[in-house]
């Protein structure tokens, strides 16, 4: 059985004022589904044993009410306001002890082809997705090389691929980056993201993080309200 790690405890602050009533996985792509339904909607069509984790937060009472009927797990991250991904992580982190393990991005939409054949395959190997089609100052970027990640963060100038939102762990890297939450949380670097967990792990233990460059496949991160827009395109290419 596989984990996934649902991250959806953010303001979504680059969006103000339209998440000042709703979190911004909670933007809806047709009437009927919103970007957070879509998320557990297709992981579940792809993994019918899927067990899902959600990471709430901001407006949490929505959120669950939202997914009341989607079999899936919550845990709440009290300081939403004042932590970053990583705490989100930390609260989650008994979750990180399971077999196969996807920590996703809750305001993130996949076409089909990427969540059946990336985000629902087991993996025996640490990897994140990469685009390198898709590059945007400012954004979280990635410089890889032979399909290996060198480093990642959102201050690079020079990037060869952006992060698609997505890393998948096995046993032996889930338990590793258990580890480095816990130790930077502890550290008092409640402020940073999920994925500089893995640059620690890099940059300090030798660690070997893969990529696979999805370059060319659809998908957004809901980030602004052209991302929205293509969002809802994508979604309007298939039946979530």
């Amino acid at each position: 059985m596989m984990t996934y790690i649902i991250l959806a405890a953010g303001k979504g602050n680059n969006l103000h004022p339209l998440t000042l009533k709703y979190p911004k996985t909670s933007f809806r792509l047709d009437e009927n589904t919103t970007v957070l339904q879509r998320m557990v909607r297709s992981i579940r069509r792809a993994d019918k044993n899927a067990e899902i984790v959600v990471v709430v937060g901001y407006k949490a009472d929505d959120v669950k009410k939202e997914l009341e009927n989607e079999n899936v797990h919550f845990v709440m991250n009290p300081f939403y306001e004042v932590t970053n991904s990583i705490s989100s992580v930390w609260f989650a982190r008994d979750y990180l002890e399971r077999e196969n393990v996807a920590v996703v991005h809750g305001d993130v939409v996949f076409s089909d082809d990427i969540v059946e054949n990336y985000l629902t395959v087991p993996t025996d190997v640490p990897y994140v997705l990469v685009d390198s089609s898709h590059l945007r100052d400012g954004a979280y970027n990635t410089v890889t090389r032979n399909e290996q990640v060198l480093v990642m963060s959102k201050k690079l100038e020079n990037y060869t691929a952006a992060y698609a939102c997505m890393t998948k762990l096995d046993p032996v890297s889930a338990r590793l980056a258990k580890q480095e939450v816990d130790d930077m949380v502890n550290s008092n670097m409640y402020d940073q993201y999920f994925e500089d967990s893995l640059v620690q792990m890099i940059m300090f233990h030798d660690f070997e993080l893969f990529c696979a460059d999805i370059a060319g496949e659809k998908w957004t991160e809901v980030d602004t309200v052209d991302d929205l827009l293509a969002a809802q395109e994508i979604h309007r290419g298939k039946n979530a």
